[in-house]
């Protein structure tokens, strides 16, 4: 892929949904970048969501602010992680990153509150899962988005997403 055009991409979704590791994988395979938005956010946010209180637009703008820098800092491309749960903040990143897209993991609100309350190690508690489901406004029907089901195994969603971005055309990638 030497003579590929600039890629950035967005491994989005609700927390719990594999983002950071189907973008791993990813990055992996495209010879990118990772940027693993939750590095980013600073300690004030860290501090909040480990309380369990969730975070305001207002708290945020300067990490959607951050991220966009850190794309723009990457002129070859970049593989970023990212929950980008509106899309004013997709707005704000495609803004940072012309021709930026988004591979969304799909994932239901029981699997999702599972999958974070077995994450020993990580500031998002699982009490706040549903605060992300409630800001979530799903984007399907923007252009450049690729639909997954997270329930299905992060290779294939890797290779789905390195596929789709090769020009297959999917637009959806489900169980069935």
């Amino acid at each position: 892929m030497s003579s590929r055009a600039v890629t950035w991409i967005v491994v989005m979704g609700v927390s719990g949904c594999g983002k950071s590791r189907v973008g791993a994988l990813i990055a992996q395979k495209l010879r990118l970048p990772l940027i693993e938005g939750d590095e980013f956010h600073p300690e004030g946010n860290r501090a909040r969501m480990k309380s369990g209180i969730a975070l305001t637009d207002a708290d945020r703008a300067g990490w959607l602010t951050g991220l966009g820098a850190q794309l723009q800092s990457r002129p070859g491309g970049a593989v970023l992680t990212c929950s980008a749960l509106k899309a004013s903040y997709r707005d704000r990143l495609r803004a940072a990153a012309p021709g930026l897209r988004f591979a969304w993991l799909a994932l239901d609100a029981a699997s999702a509150q599972a999958r974070v309350g077995q994450r020993a190690e990580h500031f998002f508690p699982a009490g706040l899962v549903a605060t992300q489901f409630e800001a979530l406004e799903p984007p399907q029907s923007e252009p450049g988005v690729l639909r997954l089901d997270a329930l299905l195994a992060p290779e294939l969603l890797a290779d789905s997403v390195v596929h789709w971005l090769a020009g297959a055309g999917v637009d959806e990638i489900t169980r069935q």
